[in-house]
């Protein structure tokens, strides 16, 4: 199969989002690609996608550099490096990962991390580009009520790990959809097919899982995105 290439799309809409009381840059781009039919298809040529590694509550394939899919992530990077330089005043960046995810967990079965909102990095330099390929609910953004904080750095990581790990003991067998005694929800993303989601690594977030949510582990079924992290050089 022939890698699909990821150039600006006619009907491409950019947008620029600020949240919280940081008012955080999030960028969200409509129409990304026109048709996300080839990179599902290049998903579901490596399916079954092995577990995570991490928290990540469900399947996660890193992409190879040698894989077809690799030429798709990079040519999503270049028609994104505009909209990245822009929000972000970045002049240029190196893809630290990418991979296909798809949640897959059910909400019993999830550890008290995978029950609340998280940050991907302390660095203010790593940023998250999310493609999603299928219909979803989307990403919610958070801000935690004890401390106030929305941005975890390396400033404020004690004093929020301090804070979160026991609420997160407590927390009940679910995923975290909206506002709830500890956090506060102060935006989210819904996660259209072919949108772009580029947001700072260090913002609290979640995906939005809803209880009848299908948690297939097909990628052409389930909740497929392209996650691609990056810092900024």
């Amino acid at each position: 199969m022939n890698p699909p290439s990821v150039l600006p799309h006619a009907a491409m809409r950019p947008a620029l989002h600020r949240i919280g009381r940081d008012q955080t840059p999030v960028v969200t781009i409509d129409a990304f690609c026109g048709d996300c039919t080839p990179v599902v298809e290049l998903a579901a040529a490596l399916a079954p996608l092995p577990p995570a590694t991490n928290h990540y509550p469900g399947l996660r394939r890193v992409i190879a550099a040698h894989e077809p899919a690799m030429a798709y992530a990079e040519s999503l990077l270049e028609a994104a490096a505009p909209f990245i330089a822009g929000a972000y005043d970045i002049d240029s960046f190196d893809l630290i990962e990418a991979s296909f995810s798809m949640v897959t967990a059910p909400a019993q079965t999830l550890t008290p991390v995978q029950r609340s909102p998280h940050f991907d990095s302390t660095d203010p330099r790593h940023f998250a580009v999310m493609h999603y390929l299928r219909e979803t609910e989307g990403t919610a953004f958070y801000r935690h009520r004890a401390t106030g904080i929305e941005c975890v750095t390396e400033a404020n990581l004690a004093h929020y790990v301090a804070a979160a790990r026991g609420e997160a003991a407590r927390a009940g067998p679910s995923y975290i959809a909206g506002s709830n005694a500890h956090y506060e929800l102060i935006g989210g993303v819904t996660g259209h097919a072919d949108r772009l989601v580029i947001y700072p690594g260090s913002l609290l977030h979640s995906g939005v899982i809803a209880p009848d949510t299908q948690l297939s582990s097909d990628p052409r079924d389930g909740r497929l995105t392209a996650n691609l992290f990056i810092r900024a050089a």
